[in-house]
């Protein structure tokens, strides 16, 4: 039980999924996320600014440091990244893009997200059972693509750029 060594950080968790799943990690991303979110529901849905970084298999619930926030807003934040990253969305609005190319975990069932803003317009995403995406609402110029963003590759630079 320690602020800096062996803490765990909700928001840190949730980079991290970012990171492994940005490089093809799948599996670790999900492992990483599936703890944010159980952390999330052990807490209420109100995760605090760390808990402590007890193995699971001494302690079945998360056990909260002493002296945490809660809520904190970056933690608050981290499901919002781990949903993101579950469900591969990126949107590049200087390419037209949006990619959707989920990675839900097993134990996930169909998922539908209403009224997620992209510039003037208000889409629906739904993720199937099986784990087929289907965005609609999306403006007539944006295409949708389960490939990465073309500002993701080295030499890559917005339209209009230098």
């Amino acid at each position: 039980m320690s602020y800096h060594n062996g803490s765990v950080w909700p928001h840190d968790s949730a980079i991290v999924a970012a990171g492994l799943m940005r490089y093809g990690f799948a599996d670790h991303a999900r492992r990483f996320a599936e703890a944010v979110l159980d952390a999330a529901a052990a807490f209420g849905g109100r995760l605090p600014e760390l808990l402590c970084g007890f193995d699971r298999a001494e302690y079945a619930q998360p056990v909260p440091y002493p002296a945490a926030c809660s809520p904190q807003a970056w933690a608050s934040a981290a499901p919002l990244l781990v949903l993101r990253v579950l469900l591969g969305a990126e949107v590049c609005l200087p390419h037209r893009v949006v990619r959707v190319n989920p990675q839900l975990p097993p134990r996930s069932g169909p998922l539908r997200l209403t009224g997620v803003p992209l510039g003037e317009a208000l889409a629906t995403l739904t993720v199937s059972g099986d784990g087929r995406p289907e965005v609609t609402g999306l403006p007539d110029d944006v295409r949708l693509t389960d490939a990465p963003c073309p500002c993701t590759a080295v030499d890559a630079a917005p339209p209009g750029s230098p």
